[in-house]
This record gives C-alpha cells, sequence and structure tokens, in this order.
C-alpha cells in the first residue's frame, strides 16, 4: 500500500510526519474542528500562545475551553463553510482577533494582545464530504499596530492643518468650513443656528504697551474662557489676529446673547497676569442667528460682523444682534 516519492510528486505514506513536522513548527495556528466543535489538530503555535496543550484540548469542545470566543459569530461563519464547502476569511480590522492571545513581540510591545487574521478551510473527505473545517491563525501584530501608528500620526497631521497653535481652536479656514457646512444644515433643516464674531478691545494697545507676547497671553486667555462658557456642541475658531467666531447650534439669537453676555461679563472680571503687569481687557461680541435673507454663510458671517462694529461705535464691552435696520 505504501509508495515511494516518485517524479509525480507522490508520498510514501511512511514519511507523513514530515507534513506533520511542518505544521507543528510553522508559525502560523492550525486548528481542525469537527461539525460539532471538537478539536481534532491543535499545532504547536495554538500551544504555544494559548498555554493549552494537545493532550488537554483534544476531543474538547473548543468553546469549553475558550468561552472569551464570540460564540455566535464564529458559529454563523464556521456554518457558512460546511454549508458552500468554500473557504472564508476575517482579517484584524473586522475583528482584531479570535484568540486572546498575549503579544510578546518586543518590536510592538505597545499592543498587549496579538492581532490575528484568521482562514476557514473546508476539509473535505473522500466521499467529498465536509465533515471538518480547517482553521489558520495568522500573527498580523507588526502589520496591525504599524498601521494603526501610521493613521493615528495622519490624524495629528490633519489636526495640526485645523488647529491654530496659540489657542489651540480651530484655525480659520477650518472654522469657515465649519460655518459652511451648519449654514447648509441649518437651511436644509430649518434649525436655529447663530454665529457670534468677538474680538478684544483696543487690542493694539495691549500690545504697544506690554509687548507682544503679553498680547499673545490675552489671546490665549481669552480662548480658554470661551472654552469653559461655551458648550460641548459648539464651534470655535480664532478667525484671525485678536478676532475670534462662535457657532452656536440649535439656539436663537437671544439664547445667543444670553451666551455672549456670559461670555464678556467672565472676559471683563478677568485679570492676565504677565511679567509685572497685570492686564485688564473686554471684548465687543456680535450675533447673527441665520434667517431667509441669509443668500450664502458669508453673508451671515457679515451680518454679525456688522453687530459687532455697531458694538465698537457704541462704546465697545458690549453684545448686540443683527438687526436689518
Amino acid at each position: 500500500m505504501t509508495e515511494e516519492i516518485t517524479d509525480h510528486g507522490k508520498i510514501d505514506i511512511k514519511d507523513i510526519h514530515w507534513l506533520m513536522d511542518m505544521l507543528q513548527s510553522i508559525d502560523v495556528g492550525l486548528i481542525v474542528l469537527d461539525k460539532k466543535y471538537n478539536v481534532m489538530v491543535w499545532n504547536s503555535f495554538m500551544e504555544n500562545h494559548s498555554g493549552v496543550s494537545p493532550a488537554i484540548i483534544k476531543d474538547k469542545v473548543l468553546f469549553d475551553i475558550f468561552p472569551s470566543i464570540p460564540d455566535a459569530w464564529f458559529r454563523q461563519k464556521i456554518e457558512s463553510v460546511f454549508l458552500l464547502k468554500s473557504s472564508t476569511f476575517t482579517i484584524w480590522e473586522q475583528r482584531p482577533y479570535l484568540f486572546k492571545f498575549k503579544n510578546y513581540r518586543p518590536i510592538t510591545g505597545s499592543a498587549d494582545y496579538m492581532y490575528q487574521n484568521m482562514t476557514l478551510i473546508p476539509l473535505a473527505s473522500a466521499d467529498n464530504q465536509v465533515n471538518h473545517v480547517g482553521i489558520l491563525i495568522y500573527d498580523v501584530t507588526d502589520i496591525a499596530v504599524n498601521k494603526l501608528k501610521l493613521e493615528e500620526a495622519n490624524k495629528k497631521l490633519d489636526s495640526l492643518s485645523k488647529t491654530d497653535h496659540l489657542t489651540q481652536l480651530n484655525n480659520r479656514g477650518s472654522w469657515e468650513g465649519y460655518l459652511q457646512q451648519e449654514f447648509t444644515r441649518s437651511k436644509r433643516s430649518k434649525h436655529l443656528c447663530s454665529v457670534v464674531m468677538f474680538d478684544i478691545d483696543h487690542f493694539k494697545n495691549v500690545n504697544d504697551n506690554y509687548g507682544h507676547q503679553a498680547g499673545d497671553e490675552v489671546i490665549r486667555r481669552t480662548s480658554a474662557l470661551l472654552k469653559e462658557t461655551m458648550r460641548e456642541t459648539d464651534i470655535a475658531g480664532r478667525y484671525g489676529g485678536e478676532e475670534f467666531g462662535v457657532i452656536l447650534l440649535d439656539t436663537s439669537a437671544e439664547n445667543a446673547l444670553i451666551f455672549t453676555e456670559r461670555l464678556r461679563k467672565r472676559i471683563e472680571a478677568e485679570v492676565v497676569e504677565y511679567e509685572e503687569f497685570k492686564i485688564k481687557f473686554t471684548v465687543s461680541l456680535g450675533i447673527s442667528e441665520i434667517s431667509d435673507n441669509c443668500d450664502t454663510y458669508q453673508t451671515w458671517l457679515e451680518q454679525s460682523d456688522k453687530a459687532l462694529y455697531v458694538c465698537k461705535e457704541s462704546g465697545r464691552n458690549q453684545s448686540k444682534i443683527y438687526t436689518s435696520s
């Protein structure tokens, strides 16, 4: 019954241990399950990473030994292989791992657990019946961690490109992008929305009297008070120099006035200490509620800027709502 190795690639049955040695030594997890999820094969990779020997797990139901495996999800995957008699696979981005193995790779030590790709293969018998499924577990921790680090770096770069470095608010381009989005959304949904433009009164005097670094500290403190006063849903940005913008979602002009007065009074009460100086300052704020006569987001912004101009002409340190008159 035995055959020697020939030019046609046939293998002597006595040398099947070659294959078994290879399956035990490869750096890939190999499991074979029957239709009742009993473990038939459990190679060295699985033993080394799980701490469970083949002698313990052989002929045991996989879920009994590893209850953390997502039962319903895994059964659905296995049943589809039995039913369709075709392979399937999952990657770490869909599910980070099937088996919660600790990561021991020094290069990617930042990952607590091994990221895994998985392939499920139907194993047909001589009569072409699929009564077993082979499972291959690949350690892809290096690939996953490197990709996650790259994505995180790209997110930081994207954030930096949209953030004003002095205040950590949105920069002008980013904030105007949000303003355009909210203009479109509010016009379509007919939701209330108000925009506020404000700047620091007599800011040139701050720079002239105390220096530009003191002016920077005043701007930083203004942005900090703005962040403390606004809601999480509001969108603030540094429009340029000492000028700021805030988009108040689902907010009428009257309610926006409550916000601006709260902010104005907090800033009026603030004292910025820089070197030996104690600097007092105020702000003026213009409000515009989105309305039918706002044809573009630029018109909406210009209306709040006109209200701000009225504040300046009326003595500063105040809030005004834009009106057509």
